[in-house]
């Protein structure tokens, strides 16, 4: 069992499919009035760089469920990591103050360098690097919506960002051929591009990257689409919006994927820019279901790495 939740990469396929089931069994207890307080008097601190919704929502509501308390730190009250103080000593004090310490940060440098100090669980909440907790919903979402992955169809269209990166971890690792799928200079430059490449012929699926969204969208049971401005890209903003023209999830390129294919995506969404008003509302968008989702895996992602158990 790992002790940090740093990537997907960092659970095993079957810890995954373990961690899927058990949120699953814990979504329909507490949708049914049950509780697991299983985390009584154990505190989280949670730790945003960046702003959040989602994240944070899903991550206190989860602690709260399981009977702990959260401490919430912004930029403004800590500063920036590792400028105010050395991470490593921000994250010792941590070690004698609380349980669990949730991150979401700008250099993935900064969830390595506490995970070297640690002697409670890091878990990262995002990275400019990677988003596992938004991929593990993604993938318990797609079991749920449309079954097991293995051998689906999933295109991810647009950037090739933290969302990208991470979610083709996940879904090569449960058996599902990736496709990604954006202009050159932006999908190609996705950081663990190996690591899926890697993944995907252990477990004997395919990955591939095309500048041809059409390509991408043909015969897809999935098609995954993100902002084409993630935080920190502010600046690039008109320019982004000129090269991505072609690249956006409206009902011609979904009418290229297979009749009951699923519309996901992480939110926030800028409709009329990377997906269309009428395909996000329409039946196959999931785009809820998979944000209601994260609150459900992250409950069961704090109590596994806290606890030790499913």
């Amino acid at each position: 069992m790992s002790k940090h939740f740093l990537e997907v990469a960092d659970f095993t396929s079957q810890e995954i499919k373990d961690v899927l089931y058990h949120a699953g069994e814990l979504k329909k207890l507490y949708l049914n009035g049950g509780n697991d307080l299983c985390l009584d008097g154990r505190v989280m601190a949670l730790i945003f760089e960046k702003p959040s919704s989602r994240t944070r929502i899903s991550f206190e509501t989860a602690m709260y469920q399981l009977g702990g308390d959260v401490i919430y730190l912004k930029r403004e009250d800590i500063g920036a990591l590792g400028e105010r103080e050395p991470v490593k000593d921000l994250t010792r004090v941590l070690n004698g103050m609380v349980d669990v310490v949730v991150v979401r940060t700008f250099a993935h440098e900064n969830l390595l360098e506490m995970t070297r100090h640690a002697t409670i669980p890091i878990i990262n909440a995002l990275s400019d690097s990677t988003h596992p907790c938004q991929a593990m919903a993604d993938i318990m979402t797609i079991n749920e919506e449309v079954g097991s992955l293995e051998g689906l169809k999933i295109a991810f269209i647009g950037d090739g960002n933290n969302v990208a990166t991470s979610l083709g971890i996940a879904c090569v690792k449960m058996g599902a051929n990736y496709v990604m799928a954006g202009p050159q200079g932006y999908i190609d430059k996705a950081i663990r591009l190996d690591l899926i490449e890697d993944k995907a012929q252990k477990h004997n699926c395919s990955f591939y990257i095309t500048h041809d969204p059409r390509e991408a969208a043909a015969d897809a049971d999935v098609i995954y689409t993100d902002t084409w401005t993630s935080m920190g890209c502010e600046s690039q903003k008109e320019k982004r919006i000129k090269d991505f023209s072609g690249y956006q999830v409206n009902k011609e390129l979904v009418a290229l994927a297979k009749p009951n294919c699923k519309i996901m995506h992480c939110l926030p969404a800028y409709r009329g820019f990377e997906i269309t008003d009428e395909v996000i509302e329409s039946p196959n968008s999931i785009v809820f279901q998979q944000a209601e989702n994260r609150l459900h895996v992250q409950r069961e992602i704090v109590k596994y790495l806290m606890t030790g158990k499913m």
